[in-house]
This record gives structure tokens, sequence and C-alpha cells, in this order.
């Protein structure tokens, strides 16, 4: 458990990690390259002349297919004119006018840019180039007994590549409901979780190869040229994991406790780190030949704000949704990560060694297991934060003043320079182990006051004041001083507006 978990302890339910969303690409890897294409089609015994013929009855015969089953399903296939309408939407509406409890939503189909191989050359010599045009796309949306909504595309062209999209939090509801845990969920978050420990150690085993065999079955059951694939090269799609997001959620037990630190959390973390800091949440050391961005930014939300680090095309960011702080963790790259496997050298040797992680999806558990580090270090990078919104009531009580046994004592005006000069020596980190006297502080918070007995007199005053308003403690049978909690809390938020948001406000009223 991280650090900044344990200063909120009492305040957290508990802490979730698993995947969020992933898409998984599908490829026939014998159609990737130009040689074996060529193989391929001579096996067949189709010329080159034919490759779009020959295809066009495959095209042909997969739309067949999906829309025939479709159609004996009683489900909608539906044309979009535009690649951007958002497909999930017009899914779930669907899914609300014409429920099912499981299997095939509805089918979208729609032109998209794609990566093909046309024919090139003359009669003498034609050869297969790689090429960027667009086909037709379906889109099967899916109420999976497992995975929730999800969808599966398929390029109905060659190569007939597969993206499959699964959301992580609704497989884990699936399996909560199996193993008789109980949860609230607010978007896509778990808010409360009844065992929290039961949850993890299930979320923990999750399978891959389990995973990799539902989506054989997927690819099975759309593509009729898997067969004859199968047959010639005996292998399927060779899944790769085109993008993950995994992400810890902090549950706390009430959206109040959660407002109240978050805008420290967000300011510490835009204001107190770097952008080179993504170097140690993702595992790497700053090095001079890196060639790339490493960005921080913050962006504010309907919902609330968000503070996010990239480095390349990865990235770590928290943000907050209702009671649920969550940190998220995105890969796009793996191989800047490593992962622990054969490595085949040039003379012909193998050996079990560290090497660059790559996108198979046999390397999913490595995913989890770096993207929750990753997740950890940052939470770890926002310990000692203040909440400042509970403060804030008391920062009001120091400034209007109060009374005590009967007797009034003002308040502080906290933007005045002399009163920043006492909180700046009060809080001088050379007084927080032995604590701080009378003669020690004078001189600095009153630089104008030349008589000692005056210098003393004015001094106690100053401190009788601090310990009135809490914000300093004596120290029993002695004559130091020691800053209470509530006043570093206090004076520590004081300090950063003054020298963070002050000087913008006074710029902005001149």
């Amino acid at each position: 458990m991280c650090k900044m978990i344990n200063q909120f302890a009492d305040k957290i339910k508990g802490q979730f990690s698993f995947f969020d969303q992933m898409i998984i690409n599908g490829y026939i890897r014998p159609l990737l390259s130009e040689q074996t294409r060529i193989g391929y089609l001579y096996s067949m015994g189709i010329p080159l002349r034919d490759f779009t013929g020959y295809f066009r009855n495959v095209t042909d015969c997969l739309a067949k297919r999906i829309e025939d089953s479709a159609q004996e399903l009683g489900r909608p296939v539906v044309y979009l004119p535009s690649a951007k309408d958002r497909k999930e939407d017009i899914a779930k509406g669907f899914l609300l006018s014409s429920p099912v409890d499981e299997g095939l939503i509805c089918v979208l189909k729609t032109l998209e840019a794609c990566r093909t191989a046309r024919v090139v050359g003359g009669e003498g010599k034609q050869f297969l180039k790689s090429s960027q045009t667009k086909c037709l796309h379906y889109y099967l949306y899916y109420l999976d007994r497992e995975f929730g909504v999800m969808f599966v595309k398929i390029q109905t062209w060659f190569p007939f590549n597969i993206q499959v999209y699964i959301n992580g939090r609704e497989f884990m509801k699936h399996l909560f409901d199996a193993n008789g845990i109980s949860y609230e969920c607010y978007d896509n978050s778990f808010t409360d979780i009844s065992d929290v420990v039961k949850a993890q150690a299930l979320a923990d085993k999750f399978d891959s190869v389990k995973l990799c065999r539902r989506l054989d079955s997927f690819a099975k059951s759309l593509s009729p040229f898997l067969d004859t694939v199968q047959k010639k090269f005996g292998q399927g799609y060779f899944w790769c994991v085109d993008q993950c997001e995994f992400a810890t959620d902090i549950m706390f037990q009430e959206r109040y406790f959660l407002e109240d630190i978050y805008p420290s959390l967000v300011g510490h973390a835009f204001h107190g780190l770097s952008c080179t800091d993504v170097f140690t949440f993702m595992g790497r050391k700053p090095d001079p030949r890196f060639q790339g961005e490493a960005v921080s930014d913050y962006k504010k939300r309907p919902i609330g704000c968000r503070v996010k680090f990239r480095l390349k095309s990865n990235s770590v960011k928290a943000y907050d949704k209702c009671s649920v702080l969550r940190t998220e963790t995105t890969i796009n790259d793996p191989h800047g990560f490593k992962v622990f496997g054969t490595v085949r050298h040039r003379d012909g040797t193998e050996s079990k060694q560290w090497k660059p992680m790559g996108k198979s999806i046999s390397n999913l558990y490595r995913y989890a297991e770096v993207s929750k580090a990753c997740n950890m270090r940052f939470l770890d990078s926002l310990v000692d934060i203040v909440p400042v919104k509970s403060v804030q009531q008391q920062i009001g009580s120091v400034c209007s003043g109060k009374t005590v046994k009967g007797k009034r004592v003002p308040g502080f005006n906290v933007w005045s320079p002399d009163v920043v000069r006492i909180i700046e020596t009060v809080c001088d980190g050379r007084y927080l182990v032995n604590g701080f006297r009378n003669r020690d502080i004078g001189k600095a918070i009153f630089p104008g006051i030349q008589n000692a007995k005056k210098l003393s007199s004015k001094t106690s005053r100053t401190l009788k004041k601090l310990r009135q308003h809490g914000l300093i403690k004596k120290v029993p049978r002695s004559r130091r001083y020691h800053v209470t909690s509530k006043g570093r809390q206090i004076m520590g938020v004081l300090l950063e507006l003054y020298h963070k948001d002050y000087p913008m406000l006074i710029a902005k009223a001149a």
C-alpha cells in the first residue's frame, strides 16, 4: 500500500487495481509480409492477376455470413455514412430499445481507412505492394457473459485484420457476481466493494490464455477465410495489445473526503512535480540519448479535473470520479518496458534474460505489473499533501479572530508581509526536531527592533497569539515551542498561496 493511501487511511474504504479499457488487434501473420503473401497465393494456385477477384469473393462471403447471422438472431444491421459516429452510443440505444440477455446486440458497418496490398506492375513482372485505402468494416457489438458490452471490428478486405474492444471493469462485474461479491459503481469505476481483498485476488488471477481462446472463437465465427489459412499455415490470428489502460481506484468513504484533498493533490502534481518525473513513475532513468517528449498537462472537465504525465505515447494520469480517486496508466508502446523471456542470439543460441516488451497478448501479465507499479509510484509522489478545503475554514477563523477565556484575540492579516515573515520563521525546518525559543526567532520576525527587552516582549505576545489560535504549542516544563499539526497545515497552505497565487492576483488587480 502506498504512502498517500496510508496518510488518509481513515477516510478510504480500499483500493482496487485492474485493466480498464483494452484494444486488442488480431493479424494473420503469413499475410503481413510480401513473400508469405505470394507464397500463399501460389500454394492455392492463384496467379497475381486474379488477386482482386479471389479476395472479392472472400469479402462477399464474409459480409454475407455476418449479415445472415444477424438476421437469424433478429438483430439490426445499420450502415453509418460517417466513421466518426458514436458507435457505442448507437449500440447502447439498440440494447435499450431491444434488450438481449446475452449475445449480439447489433451490427454497424462503415467505410474506414485500412492497410492492404494491391497488385502493381505490368504483364511481365507483377508484385504485391502495401498500400493505404478504404474498405468496409463491420462492428459487431455483443453483450458477452464474461466481458459485458464489447465489440469486434473486422476489416472485410485483405488481410482481414480484427480489432476487439474489452472493458476490464465490465469483466470484473460478472466475476464479482459469480463469486458473491457485492459492489457499487459510478460510470466505469467501483465506488464500493464488499470484499476488496477477495476482489483483488480474483483480478490478479486474470488468465490471458483463456482470453486468447475466446478471441479465437470470435474470429472463427466471423471469418470463413480463417479455416483455409489454418489448414495452409497451421495458425490463425496472432493477437496483439494495441492499447491498454490499467487503473487503480482508491475508494473514499464520502465524496466530501476526496473533495477535501483533491485540489491540493492536483496542485502538488502539476506545480510540485516536473514533467521529467514521468521517467521515475515508469521505472526508467532519464537518458541524454532519449529522443521524444516528456510532457505534463492539466485539464478541467465538466465532472472535475485531471493531471497527466506523458512519455512519448505512454502516460499516467489522475482524476476524480464521484468518491473515487483514479490513477491510470496507458501503454500504447510497450517497448520502453522490460519482460523476462527467451532471447535468440545471432549465433543461434538462446538464453533467458530481460528484453524489451512486445505487444503479444502473452505479455498481458507484464502489462499489469508495470502499470500497477507506475500507478503506485505516482501516488507515492503525492504524499503529505495538505487538504485545502478543510483548511480553508480554519484559515477563516485565524483571520477573523476568536474569544479565549472571555478575552477577544484578534486575527492575523495573513497577506501582511510581517505575518508571512512570522509564519516562514516558525515553520523553518531547523526547528522541526527541537522546536524554537523566544530568542531564536525574535530577530528574524522583528528585524527592525534593536532593544532586547522590547524585542523579547513583542515576540512573547506574538507567540501567545499563535498559541491561542492553536498554531503552536509549548513544550511542558520548557521554554521551547513546536508547530502543531493544525498549524503546519494552515501555515503551509498560506505560504503556498502567498508565493504561488498571491503575486498573480496582485498583477491582475494592477
